[in-house]
């Protein structure tokens, strides 16, 4: 797939159709799309999802197989294929012949047992031949007579058994042809205008395979903000109004979409449309399209289009007129697959929960793409609660450079076992590397008898605890302002930070210097900044 990027700000629409688009750019976002707000895509998900490729969980192949062979299309070409044994007449190009082409479409379910079969149904059966052909799922032979012939392809078998590795790579393989064929028509309009010049003008055909690649480009990018959303969406909200689809791929990082700008979202959506229309036959996604009567050029006969009527604020089935999307399991594993060979990094979820505790928090601690969240669910589920908790807490110490994190894992995951680990983090209440945050899990459940600890670990376990937090912000100033704000700062501050610049932790410069920088009060700012260069000086 194209690497997918957010649109700077002198970065026209990829795959923008042209003038004429009669859809609704002159309302507000809000108004289009804030039906939704509710469902799960609210802007700072919105801002992940644009710049993350995260990890997703999937059924199991046997599960996602089911699904390939419950799709419509999937099962028609199936279905064809063993209609062919032993083998039944095509024409020389492989088609159905003449006769063979009404008794197809039945088949299928397309037409009715008796009389003329619909010209659409028998279009239908015919699409789903050429698909059975694309597949080898039928295998195209001329006889010693001279007849041309199709029969069963070796494939069919153990896809018709449920073989998921052969349905998988058969669906997968289908996928890629109705993309590709779904680019093909949207350049196809650029194409017919152009033909004529094409023919004698080399930059005619130029025009069109850059449309061609403009728009393979804009589905490229559509579907990777799928993926990325879908996985962060809770579960029974996947589902993406088309508008927001198109402004994450339209509007620059951090700006509002200006008029011009709902422009480029109104024309990316008609270009995604019928792309998006086409992969629905696959699976690979859900789709509603753009109501067609959106595109009415008159609205109550005032020369206005109907889509341009004043901006009223829309419910959640008006919202849903101009387009939704959602991505299904299937899409997903299409999408990964296809992310993988062009070598990008998809994990899914529960990667990192595969081996003991120490694999655990030292993957979930480096790497750059991950769900802390996800990744301890899958690791504690059906664990016995004293044993893990043990087997956390050992791999938590140290004083190495992701120790702070693995500690701050360590806690989260002792929340997932809940009170049954109680004994094995008594065990641990001496420990000056994990006695403090034990006390403090311990509280966090209300537990009464916990004693208080001493200074040395009190202080050791602040400095440890905000290093935690740094790491884990990436030491963003505004995701750590209320935790500064928040640290048990005296009356005399000279004399607190005087005992924590002495604290021995790999991180308490570090900490320092942050408190220095963000502490809303002057005087205790200065105090750390101090603090900070006193521990700089030590080391």
């Amino acid at each position: 797939m194209a690497a997918r990027r957010r649109r700077n700000a002198d970065t026209p629409a990829a795959g923008a159709p042209g003038e004429g688009a009669v859809l609704p750019a002159d309302l507000e976002l809000q108004d289009l799309y804030g039906a939704f707000a509710a469902h799960g895509l609210d802007d700072d998900d919105l801002d992940d999802a644009a710049v993350l490729v995260p990890p997703i969980a999937l059924p199991s192949e046997p599960e996602l197989a089911g699904l390939a062979k419950a799709v419509p299309m999937f099962g028609w070409a199936l279905a064809l294929a063993r209609w062919a044994a032993p083998h039944r007449a095509v024409d020389e190009f492989g088609d159905l012949t003449g006769p063979d082409r009404a008794p197809a479409a039945r088949l299928l379910g397309l037409a009715p047992a008796e009389g003329d079969a619909p010209e659409e149904a028998v279009v239908e059966a015919m699409r789903a031949w050429s698909l059975a052909c694309d597949l080898d799922l039928v295998e195209i032979g001329t006889t010693a007579a001279g007849e041309h012939v199709a029969v069963p392809g070796p494939d069919l078998e153990p896809a018709e058994a449920g073989d998921a590795d052969t349905v998988l790579e058969l669906w997968l393989t289908a996928a890629g042809i109705v993309r590709e064929l779904a680019v093909e028509a949207d350049s196809q309009e650029l194409e017919a205008e152009d033909g004529e010049q094409a023919e004698e003008d080399e930059d005619g055909l130029n025009e069109v395979e850059e449309a061609r690649d403009e728009a393979a480009e804009l589905l490229d990018e559509a579907l990777q903000v799928l993926y990325e959303t879908t996985a962060f969406a809770e579960p029974g909200h996947e589902t993406v109004p088309l508008g927001v689809l198109a402004a994450l791929l339209v509007v620059p990082e951090g700006e509002e979409p200006s008029d011009e700008l709902l422009g480029d979202i109104t024309d990316v959506m008609v270009a995604l449309d019928p792309m998006l229309a086409d992969l629905a036959e696959l699976g690979v996604l859900e789709y509603r399209p753009i109501d067609p009567e959106l595109f009415d050029e008159e609205d109550e006969g005032e020369g206005r289009p109907a889509a341009q009527a004043e901006p009223a604020e829309l419910d959640e089935a008006e919202s849903a007129r101009f387009g939704l999307v959602r991505l299904t399991p299937l899409g997903q594993y299409g999408i990964r697959q296809w992310l993988l060979e062009d070598g990008y990094d998809a994990p899914l979820v529960g990667d990192l929960a595969r081996g003991d505790a120490a694999e655990l928090l030292r993957g979930v601690s480096e790497a750059a793409n991950v769900l802390p969240e996800e990744e301890l669910k899958v690791w504690v589920a059906g664990r016995e609660p004293v044993a893990a908790a043990r087997e956390l807490l050992a791999a938590a110490r140290g004083i190495d450079a992701y120790a702070p994190m693995r500690r701050l894992l360590c806690h989260s995951a002792l929340t997932l076992l809940g009170a049954p680990a109680e004994p094995a983090v008594r065990e641990v209440l001496d420990d000056p590397e994990l006695g403090g945050g034990a006390r403090a899990w311990l509280v966090s459940l209300g537990v009464a008898d916990v004693p208080a600890p001493d200074r040395a670990m009190a202080l050791w376990t602040v400095v440890d605890a905000f290093a935690a937090q740094l790491l884990d912000t990436g030491g963003d100033p505004d995701q750590l302002r209320d935790l500064v704000a928040e640290l048990p700062v005296t009356d005399e501050p000279g004399g607190y930070f005087g005992e924590l610049w002495r604290v021995e932790h790999p991180y308490t410069a570090d900490v320092l210097e942050a408190v220095g920088e963000l502490h809303p009060d002057r005087a205790v700012a200065k105090e750390a900044r101090k603090a900070a260069f006193k521990a700089r000086s030590k080391g």
